[in-house]
């Protein structure tokens, strides 16, 4: 059984010449505090620092009784809680959850966790939070369906937005209604945010339900929008790569880790800059994918060979993006805007830096026939259909070559697009034959070779 009493501790004595009355709680053996809203001087304690106050003692009592008989509620329940989880369910019996202050902690989290990305959509939801309430306190209960309503409406009209700039100088902004896809990303954000809300304050099993209302079970966020296609045909991305730029210009930096990123598989810039030498090993870049490592048993891991290509730009770039940068999202803001200035110097438009990704995959999965799976395991996604298949199945990394390397020539290849055979292993060579960087594919059977 767990023991409650009031405590008076003497470390605790303050500047001002007053102690903390505290509530103690026993539970297996283990002590925790409460502290109470009261504050005594000497001449209100005894030499063994108990109270002496019989009005103050009165009020106090009848906190510790309230503890008492809210433990013996538990019942059997008691048995299965530790000291913290007893003292936290004191604690917030009563205590509304302020949904900004769990939001700072669980980004807080994320960062420490390396899940900048995560931590950043995160921040622009607690932000809009602030500026939808107008106020920097908002209980978790009014987040309802009703109010997502509104919000949604909200988010996607027209509004002002006032923030403090580097000089601490309040401005104020436009800000432009948020797209449909915009508006599922945001509000899927803001449910995975109340989910883990949640999951911090409710225990089902021990009866524990601090947050009983769910509004996203009202309120449907509903399925991802069917965006426009981001690859790029292979004509538009020789082109890009190609454009000229000033050294050392954000379009520059755009030009060569876009190309970066397209012959390592689509790489993402988060994780280009948080490799460094270590991550090469044998001639490979062997990393864990920041945006998924912490929700796979794998870690996402993936191993990409280093193309000679790449070589000069992984030399220039690798280790060194966080010296000219402090942040991931401080080198995706130079990404942003160094592609814009990237577009319009090689006459195109809307381009972002994610489309090196998606241009390598649509390459390898239509030019070069490659199987999905095969696309996937390059991409270096986890495929939740085939999970247990996965669990018997060591990851082959050549596979991952064959796809890099075939998704190259086709990138080079003038006459003749690569194609890989449905039973046989294909090896594409790229053999520089002119100024133009075109080349000659050839295609390897092996068995034929062997048979002759």
């Amino acid at each position: 059984m767990a023991t409650v009493c009031l405590k008076i501790l003497p470390h605790h004595l303050k500047a001002d010449g007053t102690y903390n009355v505290k509530i103690r709680i026993i539970q297996k053996k283990v002590k925790r505090y409460i502290d109470t809203e009261h504050f005594v001087t000497q001449k209100q304690l005894t030499k063994k620092l108990t109270l002496k106050d019989p009005f103050l003692e009165q009020q106090l009592n009848a906190l510790v009784i309230k503890y008492r008989q809210e433990i013996s509620k538990l019942d059997e329940k008691l048995a299965f809680m530790d000291a913290d989880q007893l003292r936290d369910h004191l604690i917030g019996k009563d205590e509304a959850i302020d949904f900004i202050k769990f939001c700072d902690e669980h980004i807080r989290k994320l960062k420490k966790e390396g899940r900048d990305g995560s931590a950043s959509n995160q921040v622009t939801v607690r932000n809009s939070l602030l500026d939808f309430f107008n106020r920097d306190n908002i209980s978790i209960m009014e987040i309802t369906s009703a109010m997502l309503t509104r919000y949604e409406r909200y988010l996607t009209s027209e509004r002002e937005l006032k923030r403090v700039n580097q000089l601490r100088k309040e401005v104020t902004t436009v800000k432009k209604g948020l797209s449909s896809s915009g508006l599922y990303n945001h509000m899927r954000d803001l449910r995975t945010l109340f989910n883990a809300a949640r999951a911090k304050y409710n225990d089902e099993e021990l009866g524990i339900v601090r947050i009983p209302h769910y509004p996203f079970k009202k309120y449907k966020i509903g399925s991802l929008p069917i965006t426009s296609k981001r690859n790029l045909e292979i004509g538009v991305i020789l082109k890009l790569i190609n454009t000229k730029t000033e050294p050392g210009s954000r379009a520059e930096l755009s030009k060569e880790l876009f190309w970066l990123s397209f012959m390592l598989c689509g790489m993402n810039a988060a994780d280009l800059y948080q490799c460094n030498a270590d991550n090469i090993r044998n001639g490979r870049l062997e990393y864990n994918r920041s945006k998924t490592k912490g929700r796979r048993k794998d870690k996402a891991f993936i191993s990409i060979k280093i193309l000679e290509k790449a070589q000069p730009l992984l030399n220039k770039y690798l280790g060194k993006l966080k010296e000219r940068y402090g942040t991931a999202n401080g080198l995706d803001t130079a990404l942003s805007k160094g592609m814009k200035a990237l577009c319009k110097a090689a006459g195109l438009h809307g381009i972002t830096f994610y489309w090196a990704r998606h241009s390598f995959a649509s390459i390898a999965r239509n030019d070069c026939r490659f199987s999905k799976d095969d696309v996937a395991l390059a991409l270096n996604h986890v495929d939740n259909g085939h999970i247990v298949t996965d669990i018997y199945i060591a990851k082959d990394w050549t596979i991952v070559d064959e796809v890099q390397s075939t998704v190259i020539a086709a990138l080079y290849c003038k006459h003749k697009k690569p194609t890989r055979c449905k039973n046989d292993v294909v090896k594409a060579e790229i053999e520089n034959n002119d100024s133009n960087n075109h080349c000659i594919i050839r295609q390897l059977n092996p068995r034929a070779v062997k048979s002759k």
